[in-house]
């Protein structure tokens, strides 16, 4: 049995510029997960397409009842293969990625299209699907639902990354790079505030001995 899922995406940058930040979107603070990444191949058809096959190495922490399929030295991680095919005439690039880690316990199988977006020839439509099988017999459901679960939190940080590697590609300020500065200020302030309540709350002590 095998469980599919489909989803769409607009990331409001052009075709061009995504196609670019695919290829630098590691490391960005939303792909702490990723650990490597290698080329193993790369030619150019003779119609002028991009193909490119990448392995990937990430972390893969599973839930403790699974961990307990997996040798201990392969539970904390697992490897990926990426082919990925640019074709400039079309202005279509077509990603199809696959796990070759953990393949008896669970399967998963993504194809993403990236294309310009009809309503907005700026910004780039981008169409993902998935399919999540195991043999892992009388669990099946439930390995099913934790990869798709696992697979829409990846989708969203994906996005996320995208977002913040074309930000920084243009010139412009990531919002995590704001958001945690604010929050460092803000855990600075709160510091020397404990810090100070700490200094009176002695003070005090001091005045009761005296």
């Amino acid at each position: 049995m095998v469980k599919y899922y489909c989803c769409a995406g607009l990331l409001k940058s052009t075709w061009d510029q995504v196609c670019i930040a695919f290829w630098q979107r590691y490391p960005n603070p939303y792909s702490n997960h990723v650990l490597t990444e290698d080329i193993i191949f790369r030619e150019v058809t003779p119609t002028h397409c991009l193909k490119s096959r990448r392995l990937l190495t990430k972390t893969s922490r599973g839930p403790r009842w699974m961990e307990r399929y997996l040798p201990k030295h392969m539970a904390s991680s697992a490897y990926i293969i990426e082919d990925s095919i640019v074709d400039p005439q079309k202005r279509t690039m077509t990603t199809l990625t696959w796990n070759i880690s953990h393949t008896r316990l669970m399967s998963v199988e993504e194809r993403c299209e990236y294309r310009v977006d009809p309503d907005d020839g700026g910004w780039t439509e981008i169409r993902r699907e998935a399919w999540i099988s195991t043999n892992v017999y009388g669990l099946s459901r439930a390995v099913q639902e934790f990869g798709l679960s696992r697979f829409k939190k990846s989708v969203t940080k994906t996005m996320k990354g995208f977002e913040f590697v074309l930000s920084r590609m243009q010139g412009e300020t990531p919002s995590r790079t704001l958001t945690e500065a604010a929050t460092d200020r803000a855990r600075g302030t709160a510091l020397a505030a404990k810090e100070k309540a700490k200094d009176l709350a002695s003070q005090a002590q001091k005045k009761q001995y005296v």
